[in-house]
């Protein structure tokens, strides 16, 4: 019996235990849940992971970075992949290193895995999966985040927590939503006949099957002229059709403009071969398909009321009243090339994730801190993000996304950590040596122009400062909460600009004397270069919402542009150095120069108050570099006994040049204990 009663009881606690783990399994909970392993998943995972949280990356594919395993479909890639740049510096470097993400290993450099220029996406492949694996970040692969809604409890993180499930209607909850899934749903536009128009994500890639073909391509972004310089060599005629006028990357200083790579139909179209580009609204189009299978071009307006089932015969055409009507040769193929928009299928209305405005629809709605405007605690990274700075800099790619999702994951750290935005504290007299050094190395600032600032706080009394590195302009009223550091004292901001009137898509960015050169013009330089910016009170939120138009900031108290370079290095002492050690030293009130220690004795008797290097070095009991001079000048003074220093004989002065300066003093001079320090110190300088 009792062999039975036992196993009764060892049955229930097995069904008992079985049940706990359903219910367990019911939520799976996690402090950061992050949706999509792309390159900006991965980037926030590493971030997390170095700091020890409690995170899970969700990836509907095998394997990361699934969006390039199908894209670009011609598989060469427009970020550039410098290999030498003449400097060892790895921040430098990481300028002219467009796909490399951020991580402490070094091997986990994009040039370790190609050597071409514009690589290969199967390249880009495979560095993501060895970033996942190498690094051991926690991705749960083959799962796809199906619906996305949200449970109020006060007690969660930001008043509620976020309820996930998959396909296989496993269910997740976690305190801080990390979206990165990009932007991977294609635009597509419906008009009469769309359905005989082929889209970018399925055309064939094989040149040989446009041979001998006519073909109409919509679009006018780089995957539209990808396609194009795919079949120019093979089809009879390529015309591409937008709404808007080609933007090209050069005059726009925009990177997601049309590359110089793609650009091959634009020779053709102006050297007049054949090919063409139209502007037109595609919503206004329409498409007729005639008994051989040709494609007719027509407008909207001319299908209205009218049967288009009767066939093309009863239709009229533009070309039946303007004969010499641009597109009234039929096509043979119609291929759509519109770009891509986030899916806001997955979220539940609960979270309030809309769709952006205007040309910025194909994105959610987040404030500049990379936080849904809907709800707290729900941030978009990567390409998503990109609606922050749309057609401005660098945020919608890996160049720019590394820096934003480590700006991210560092306001995290500060809200839900209680870790303050790392920051170093120098002495005052470092101010222009720390700026000129960013300037020239920093790649954030570099990549991230206008959005990404180093931010740098006044101590008391200007005699230190604080240097907070990348932090994002836009949220620059919430600089005491964001990052948990004060700035009671005034600060400046550091940050690239282009010049005001040179980037556009109509703009002559070859013209002559297009560079500034002199230093007292330095305001109107055209390229990028650092600004910086002097308030004597952090900007608050009405002065950022009421700055000028096309400003990344509110009017300062003092503004500094330094000179544009050819070589991008701003370190010529008269050019780029001294007027902005001149800039600091006029909002200061200070003198920011460096000073052998013998200026700084004689300052100490002849000024009311020491320049800060002084105050920090001589008067701080460093002492001064023993000199004949020095020693002369204490003689004058009085500061020390007047002797005639002599050579063993007794007649005879010895040559100051027969002996050290050490050696004089060290010999000679009169041992007065207090003064011991202007002798004994000699590393000051």
């Amino acid at each position: 019996m009792a062999p039975a009663v036992c196993g009764t009881l060892l049955s229930l606690a097995l069904y008992a235990g079985s049940l706990c783990a359903a219910s367990g399994a019911a939520f799976l909970y996690h402090d950061y849940c992050v949706i999509g392993a792309g390159p900006s998943g991965l980037q926030v995972a590493y971030f997390l992971q170095q700091a020890g949280r409690d995170y899970i990356v969700f990836e509907r594919s095998h394997a990361p970075g699934s969006f390039f395993a199908l894209y670009p479909r011609h598989r060469k890639l427009i970020s550039i992949n410098k290999q030498y740049t003449g400097k060892s510096n790895s921040e430098f470097n990481l300028r002219h290193d467009w796909n490399s993400l951020l991580s402490h290993d070094r091997r986990l450099l994009f040039r370790h895995y190609s050597r071409d220029f514009f690589p290969n996406a199967d390249a880009m492949v495979h560095y993501l999966e060895d970033f996942a694996s190498m690094l051991k970040l926690q991705v749960q692969y083959n799962t796809a985040i199906i619906h996305v809604t949200l449970e109020k409890d006060e007690q969660a993180w930001n008043g509620h927590y976020f309820l996930l499930t998959d396909q296989d209607r496993q269910n997740y909850k976690c305190s801080s939503l990390l979206v990165a899934t990009g932007t991977w749903v294609p635009n597509v536009v419906n008009f009469p006949g769309s359905e005989y128009v082929e889209g970018y994500e399925t055309v064939s890639i094989n040149p040989e099957d446009f041979a001998g073909q006519t073909v109409l391509i919509l679009g006018r972004g780089n995957s539209a002229f990808e396609t194009a310089e795919n079949i120019l060599g093979v089809t009879n005629f390529i015309h591409m059709v937008s709404r808007s006028r080609v933007r090209l990357s050069w005059a726009t200083h925009y990177v997601g403009d049309l590359r110089a790579i793609n650009n091959g139909l634009l020779d053709t179209y102006q050297l007049k071969s054949l090919d063409g580009l139209l502007e037109g609204d595609l919503e206004d189009l329409a498409i007729v398909k005639d008994k051989k299978g040709k494609l007719h071009i027509t407008l909207r307006f001319y299908l209205e009321n009218r049967n288009t089932s009767a066939g093309i015969d009863s239709i009229i055409l533009p070309q039946d009243e303007l004969d010499n009507f641009a597109t009234r040769a039929p096509y043979d193929r119609v291929i759509r090339c519109l770009g891509w928009k986030f899916d806001f299928s997955i979220y539940n209305r609960s979270l309030r994730l809309m769709p952006g405005k205007g040309n910025k629809k194909k994105y959610p709605q987040i404030k500049p801190s990379y936080e849904s405007r809907g709800t707290r605690g729900l941030f978009i990274l990567g390409t998503a993000s990109h609606s922050v700075d749309f057609r401005k800099s660098a945020g919608g790619f890996i160049h720019g996304f590394r820096y934003t999702t480590r700006a991210v994951h560092r306001l995290l750290e500060n809200r839900h950590h209680g870790v303050p935005w790392p920051s170093t504290v120098y002495p005052i007299t470092q101010l222009t040596n720390s700026i000129i050094k960013r300037v020239n190395e920093a790649s954030g600032l570099y990549q991230m122009f206008s959005v990404l600032a180093d931010i740098i706080l006044l101590r008391e009394n200007a005699t230190a400062f604080e240097y907070l590195e990348e932090y994002p302009v836009g949220v620059l009223a919430e600089l005491e909460t964001q990052t948990g550091r004060r700035a009671p004292n005034g600060l400046f901001v550091v940050i690239m600009e282009y010049g005001r009137n040179f980037s556009g898509a109509d703009k002559d960015v070859f013209y002559y004397n297009r560079a500034v050169g002199e230093a007292q013009h330095a305001w109107q330089s055209n390229f990028l270069h650092p600004v910086i910016y002097y308030y004597k009170h952090l900007p608050t939120e009405r002065e950022m919402k009421l700055r000028p138009p096309d400003w990344p900031l509110p009017r300062p108290d003092a503004v500094h542009h330094i000179v544009e370079d050819f070589l991008t290095d701003w370190t010529a002492p008269n050019a780029h150095v001294l007027p902005l050690r001149r800039f600091l030293e006029n909002c200061l009130s200070t003198d920011l120069r460096n000073f052998f220690a013998e200026s700084c004795f004689f300052f100490a008797f002849t000024r009311q108050k020491l320049p800060p290097f002084c105050q920090q070095g001589y008067v701080g009991m460093q002492g001064l570099l023993g000199s004949e001079g020095l020693r002369r000048h204490a003689v004058e003074a009085g500061l020390l006994e007047d002797y005639t220093p002599r050579d063993f004989s007794g007649d005879k002065t010895p040559d100051s040049r027969e002996g050290s300066q050490d050696q004089l003093l060290g010999d000679h001079a009169v041992p007065v204990r207090p003064l011991q320090h202007l002798v004994n110190a000699k590393d000051e300088l």
